[in-house]
Parts: structure tokens; C-alpha cells; sequence
């Protein structure tokens, strides 16, 4: 069973969601039903943004239960070193870069996004599912 990391944006489609988007992402998703998927805690961060400065409490706890959801991959020392590779080399934002390590550090089958840059660096790992 393979798994599959989960850019940040994506999951905030899901769990607020968004009227297009949220229903593709989660019909790919039932298409890989056969894999599993994950989120690190950086996807945690990102997503918890907007409702914790909203102090919007119903969100937050819904973000919160999605989250369980989910394979919980960590980010020791060699994400953050890959990432800086990332940065230096592809040009890319901390965050994306850390996205990036992290599915890649721990071998994930690939790494879903709705950004397009992402395909031009990871090439097929990297999935844009809004296309």
C-alpha cells in the first residue's frame, strides 16, 4: 500500500469545502482508495491559520478531526536539509520546499499539489489533481 503526502491547500479544499475543487480532489482521492494518504506538521500549521485568527472555534475543530485522518509523517533534520538543496536549487519557497522533502524523505508515491511549478521540479512525483 503506497502513500501519498498532501500539499496544505489541498486539504483546506477538502475540509472547507470549496465548491470545485474540494469535490475533484476527493474523487481522486476515491480513485487511490487503494493507498493511503499523509500531511506533516507544517500541513497542520498552514491549515489552522485562518481559523484560529478568525477565533473561528467550529473550523478549528474540524481541521482538528480531519487531521486524525491522516498518516502523520514527522520532519527530522535531513527534510530540513533537503529543503535548503530545494531552495537553492529550484528556487523554491521554505514552505513548499519542507512539503516537498518531506514526501520525498519518507518515500511517498507522490506528492499532490495544485501548484504546476512543483511538476516542473519533482516531475511525475509531484501531481497537480486540479488539472
Amino acid at each position: 500500500m503506497g502513500l501519498i503526502y498532501l500539499d496544505s491547500c489541498l486539504l483546506i479544499y477538502i475540509v472547507e469545502r470549496h465548491p470545485i475543487f474540494g469535490d475533484r480532489i476527493m474523487a481522486s482521492m476515491a480513485k487511490a482508495s487503494d493507498r493511503q494518504f499523509a500531511i506533516s506538521a507544517l500541513v497542520k500549521c498552514e491549515c489552522l491559520v485562518k481559523p484560529l485568527r478568525r477565533d473561528d472555534r467550529p473550523l478549528e475543530t474540524l481541521y482538528r478531526q480531519t487531521f486524525a485522518r491522516f498518516v502523520a509523517l514527522d520532519m527530522p533534520e535531513p527534510v530540513y536539509l533537503r529543503a535548503a538543496e530545494l531552495r537553492a536549487g529550484a528556487g523554491l519557497k521554505t514552505p513548499d520546499a519542507l512539503h516537498l522533502a518531506c514526501a520525498q524523505y519518507h518515500r511517498c508515491d507522490a506528492f499532490w499539489t495544485n501548484d504546476g511549478r512543483m511538476q516542473k521540479i519533482a516531475g511525475k512525483f509531484a501531481r497537480n489533481v486540479l488539472t
